[in-house]
């Protein structure tokens, strides 16, 4: 997915990220949301909001920890309703201005357990975390919602003794291909 193809960017300038780190609350507006929305496939999404801690981490590195929420307007996979999902997503991700992944020994107690996933590109020296809070957005969405008490009961039919696989072959069979008389003719004997 392309940075354009995206309905959301905030960017912040690593440039601007004081020593001391810095907090930024987002609100997304109703034509970022169409947007979203659009994208992933939703109804609508009535809200959408981050809360992102950006600190410097070292060696050109940029940790951002913070929750992506979101009302969002699905649909029922058992009865088609429309349904409302709550989604709350903790982020944490490292971004960097280095092509190459950090190697693990350098991450401190902290980083630990980000320690597997490589570093996002920092990219001309700015942050989007429009296009971050999109992307847990749509990893916290259900991708089978279903409305409270929806139960799939499939339609269960009849068997007719008839209609089986065999029911064809049956219906090729003669008296004389089974070297049994037809029934009612009498055979000739001694």
């Amino acid at each position: 997915m392309t940075d354009k193809a995206l309905p959301w960017h905030v960017k912040v300038l690593v440039a601007d990220i004081p020593e001391g780190g810095l907090h930024r609350d987002l609100q997304a507006s109703e034509a970022e949301r169409a947007g979203v929305a659009s994208l992933a496939g939703l109804r609508d999404l009535q809200q959408l909001a981050a809360s992102f801690d950006l600190t410097l981490a070292g060696a050109g590195r940029i940790r951002v920890h913070g929750r992506v929420s979101a009302q969002a307007g699905q649909t029922c996979v058992v009865s088609l309703e429309p349904l409302t999902s709550e989604v709350d997503e903790e982020v944490d991700v490292i971004f960097s201005d280095e092509p190459h992944p950090v190697a693990a020994a350098e991450l401190d107690e902290q980083e630990d357990a980000l320690a597997d996933d490589p570093p996002e590109p920092i990219v001309n020296g700015a942050i989007d975390l429009g296009a971050l809070a999109t992307e847990f957005l749509m990893l916290g969405l259900d991708p089978y919602p279903r409305k409270a008490g929806a139960v799939f009961e499939p339609v269960i039919a009849p068997v007719d003794p008839a209609d089986h696989p065999f029911a064809a072959l049956k219906a090729l069979k003669t008296p004389e291909s089974t070297g049994k008389p037809k029934s009612g003719s009498k055979t000739k004997g001694k």
